[in-house]
């Protein structure tokens, strides 16, 4: 039996900001789940004057403790970025497996057991799950569903800047998730390529920290976007990652709490993985 300080297989880490009513939905939805070794810590960066202790979440809290799951409930107003959050979640983590959740999701029963059995099958770096956008489920996108399915064993795919294949995340759009594993998961999981995923990734914690995890988070202004891009290329360069099918994550399609996207991970990119320009066309970074 396990005590409370005994560490789970997985750590749900789960970054809010102002969205009280759409983190409950996403946490109701982790309650339900199949698999349920997992603790939660809750990085919470709405500003003291916004806060609200909602009964609903305190609620929701009570009962995951009730069965032996803790949750680690911090508030964190200072905000410097969402790498920088990213990083504090990472530290916070005690698992051998960490699932960052974005708040605005909600999961069906067996997603967190069927990520867990790709990543732990795999022993790869990272396997993630790409939200499903229902407000387009008739809006069939046959253009943007070249998808490349794992032939075998997930492996590292080395990338410098200008060779990443960048298309690949067109997979993720509207709904592609959802039309893509009706064509090529309807009665197993799929494992396949990708730029990156978003919103819903499961890391083996050791080699997410191995390749220096979000610590280059000070590099970036505060107001910024694309760090799961650069944190997932850092890993798939040395571990590998993949995608799976079918998806059982849905995006509640809430605006965007980083809406000036003008500064992202390029340069870092740039500056981690290395460049043609600068690195004599080397394939190695």
């Amino acid at each position: 039996m396990q005590t409370p300080n005994q560490a789970k297989t997985l750590d749900v880490l789960i970054p809010t900001y102002r969205r009280p009513t759409a983190l409950v939905t996403t946490l109701a939805s982790l309650f339900g789940q199949t698999f349920r070794d997992f603790d939660l810590v809750i990085a919470d960066q709405t500003e003291p004057e916004y806060a609200v202790d909602r009964g609903e979440l305190l609620t929701l809290r009570r009962a995951f403790e009730l069965r032996g799951q803790r949750v680690q409930y911090i508030r964190r107003p200072h905000r410097r970025g969402m790498a920088e959050q990213r990083q504090f979640l990472l530290s916070q983590a005690r698992a051998p497996f960490i699932l960052y959740l974005d708040d605005d999701l909600l999961l069906e029963p067996e997603v967190v057991e069927r990520m867990l059995a790709v990543l732990r099958g795999e022993r790869c770096g990272f396997v993630g799950m790409a939200p499903i956008g229902l407000s387009h489920v008739d809006d069939v996108r046959p253009h943007e569903q070249q998808i490349e399915i794992w032939d075998g064993p997930v492996q590292p795919e080395e990338y410098v800047f200008e060779t990443v294949p960048w298309q690949r995340y067109k997979l993720h759009n509207a709904a592609n998730p959802l039309h893509l594993g009706q064509m090529y998961a309807r009665d197993r999981v799929v494992r396949y390529k990708i730029a990156w995923v978003g919103a819903c990734v499961m890391f083996d914690r050791q080699k997410l920290v191995d390749v220096g995890g979000y610590s280059w988070w000070p590099e970036l202004p505060p107001e910024h976007c694309g760090e799961d891009v650069l944190a997932e290329l850092l890993v798939m360069r040395r571990y590998g990652g993949c995608g799976v099918l079918p998806s059982g994550v849905y995006h509640l399609e809430l605006p965007t709490n980083v809406p000036n996207r003008r500064h992202n991970t390029d340069d870092l990119i740039r500056k981690y993985l290395g460049s043609l320009r600068i690195s004599g066309g080397s394939s190695g970074g």
